[in-house]
């Protein structure tokens, strides 16, 4: 795994605009920044959705690498897998962020290869792929792509001087790749460096699995957008620098995601604390097995007819409300 991308796009140009530093965005994330062409980066046009009049969707992708390799090999097919993918939903007004979860292990039909795991698109086809396989499954118009190496994490924490996280359920990691074993009690705790990476990366030490994986990588999220529009950061000049620095240098989007666009985007969003975002899952139909014998999460069909029908309608702030109100 790769990444919590959201923190690139929308948490850096978000601190950079909100503290005004502008030049600091320039020098710093522009010289960072890595790009895929445009049309490398994205499926034909030819049977995409329309786009919903002022509304974005980012399509984030954290990889777990299976060559040596950085941010600018993602289009080499074979070369990684998206163990992180998430959606961001922009609406047209402004008002709000949705950030929602895919679980990579979601049985989908992916164009050109039949039913597999999500994750396995990004592998078989660049990012393209990605783009049209979430494309089909939720019937909405991806505007632009990104993706930020894994290992940048730990260095993004640290550069925060640490990240507040409320942990819902503690646990002590199980994968002696990850490092220590660390345990992590329950309740507020503060994360970085391998201990960052390792909260999120840990499946195996619970009866969720992937799920609770999921809510992990959330609520790390939620801590490092706490973090970095923290006045204390924003404050010091030191703090964001390193954290621009650290972010975008890891940070690769679609050459349409220009700088000015980030820019506009996050001016958008000026209004906006971390209580104006949220974060939620694509809602399934649980655990199963496939054909061939593999574990794989299973689509909720109606629920996901509602969701497909809110990305049409710019409504996902509702739908996202009404799975709060179903719990």
């Amino acid at each position: 795994m790769k990444a919590l991308v959201t923190v690139g796009v929308l948490v850096a140009m978000l601190v950079a605009v909100v503290g005004g530093a502008a030049v600091l965005v320039q020098q710093v994330v522009g010289k960072n920044l890595t790009t895929i062409p445009v049309s490398e980066a994205f499926p034909d046009e030819k049977g995409r959705p329309a786009p919903v009049g002022g509304a974005q969707n980012i399509l984030l992708l954290g990889s777990d690498s299976r060559v040596e390799s950085d941010a600018r090999d993602l289009l080499a097919k074979g070369a990684q897998r998206s163990d992180v993918m998430m959606l961001v939903h922009v609406p047209a007004d402004g008002s709000h962020v949705s950030i929602m979860s895919i679980m990579r292990d979601l049985w989908l039909p992916v164009p050109g290869h039949g039913e597999a795991k999500v994750n396995a698109a990004l592998a078989w086809g660049g990012t393209a792929l990605s783009i049209q396989t979430v494309e089909t499954f939720l019937g909405a118009r991806i505007d632009h792509v990104a993706i930020i190496d894994f290992e940048g994490l730990s260095d993004m924490t640290t550069a925060l001087g640490g990240v507040p996280v409320d942990n819902r359920a503690p646990f002590t990691t199980t994968n002696p790749e990850l490092g220590g074993p660390f345990f992590f009690p329950g309740g507020p705790v503060s994360l970085e460096g391998e201990k960052a990476l390792a909260f999120v990366r840990e499946r195996k030490a619970f009866a969720t699995g992937d799920y609770q994986r999921v809510a992990n990588q959330q609520a790390l999220l939620r801590g490092i957008l706490d973090r970095a529009i923290s006045r204390d950061v924003l404050a010091d000049p030191q703090a964001l620098t390193a954290f621009a620095s650290e972010t975008s240098k890891n940070l690769t989007v679609d050459a349409g995601f220009t700088l000015p666009r980030i820019a506009s985007l996050a001016y958008s969003l000026r209004g906006l604390d971390s209580s104006g975002f949220s974060f939620f899952t694509v809602p399934t139909g649980g655990t199963g097995t496939s054909p061939d014998g593999q574990s794989i999460v299973t689509v909720d069909p109606e629920a996901t007819e509602r969701l497909r029908q809110a990305l049409r309608t710019d409504t996902v702030r509702d739908f996202e409300r009404s799975l709060v109100r179903a719990k």
